[in-house]
């Protein structure tokens, strides 16, 4: 079976997330490589994506950049309606033979993207983590968090209270069950 291949580049740039509309990522730069490999009537895309996006801190809110590196794929056939099968394949109507993948692009940028993300140590906004330092709640024999280090701080127990907290009666028996296996 014969394979055609293509290649195209795209800039992924400010313009580009205002446009898509999308919530995680509103500025960036990112470079993208898209090869397209044809068997048969399949499309075999691969999305090779690097470059920087600017989302807020989770810690202080303010800007950071945030690195992207990563690969994606998808596969495109033809059909008579459009349709997502899967994460990894889309049906795209015959009549047509277009595919828009500006959403797809903003979609492998955004799950490359970590549920946290923070500052690198001691980059963090000073105002905003001496805030955050001021109203974090802490639990009795907790370990505070020290922003600048990315570091716990063990509390010295001699300051803190111990309180017995009631024990629900039915562990007791999971308890029992565990020790006796």
């Amino acid at each position: 079976m014969q394979q055609d291949v293509q290649k195209s580049e795209y800039l992924l740039d400010n313009a580009f997330f205002t446009a898509i509309g999308g919530e995680d990522v509103q500025k960036g730069k990112v470079n993208v490589v898209l090869t397209i490999t044809k068997t048969g009537n399949v499309f075999h895309f691969t999305f090779q994506l690097n470059g920087v996006v600017v989302i807020p801190c989770d810690r202080c809110l303010d800007d950071m950049d945030y690195p992207i590196e990563t690969t994606a794929r998808l596969f495109v056939k033809f059909g008579k309606d459009y349709a997502e099968e899967s994460d990894e394949v889309v049906v795209v109507p015959e009549s047509e033979g277009i595919i828009n993948i500006a959403w797809f692009l903003y979609e492998f940028v955004a799950l490359a993207i970590s549920v946290k993300h923070v500052h690198a140590p001691g980059k963090c906004n000073k105002q905003m983590s001496s805030k955050l330092k001021k109203h974090t709640a802490k639990l009795a024999g907790e370990d505070a968090f020290d922003e600048e280090t990315d570091d716990t701080i063990a509390i010295d127990d001699d300051e803190t209270e111990e309180t017995e907290v009631p024990v629900d009666s039915r562990w007791d028996a999971l308890k029992e069950l565990k020790e006796s296996n």
